[in-house]
């Protein structure tokens, strides 16, 4: 198994109120999530927000049932979640999202992927 090491995507900004998808798993190649950076640029009204981080199996959605990550963010402030073992995405379909509460969030994840 081979595997390509590094960033799994380039920085993605969250919008307030929105949240999109930063990985997704293509032709069951497993996907090793090590860590996720969320940082709040300051975009918006709020000096503070949030960011949601969800694990979504196929053909699910993100909701209080596939979020595994809550986080209270300061106007310029980075936070970095490193889980003691990486996330491990398995299957066609599913993916990792993010979100962004009342101001924009920018995030970026780092880990491996089978290619």
């Amino acid at each position: 198994m081979a595997l390509e090491r590094g960033k799994l995507s380039n920085v993605v900004v969250v919008s307030a109120g929105s949240t999109v998808g930063i990985i997704t798993v293509v032709s069951s190649k497993k996907v090793y999530v090590k860590s996720i950076i969320a940082h709040s640029p300051g975009i918006g009204a709020a000096a503070t927000t949030t960011a949601q981080i969800y694990f979504i199996p196929n053909g699910e959605s993100a909701s209080t049932n596939t979020k595994i990550f809550d986080i209270s963010l300061n106007s310029g402030e980075t936070v970095l979640v490193e889980p003691s073992y990486p996330l491990v995405i398995d299957t066609t379909g599913d993916s990792i999202q993010v979100g962004a509460g009342s101001s924009t969030v920018n995030f970026l994840i780092t880990g491996d992927k089978e290619v």
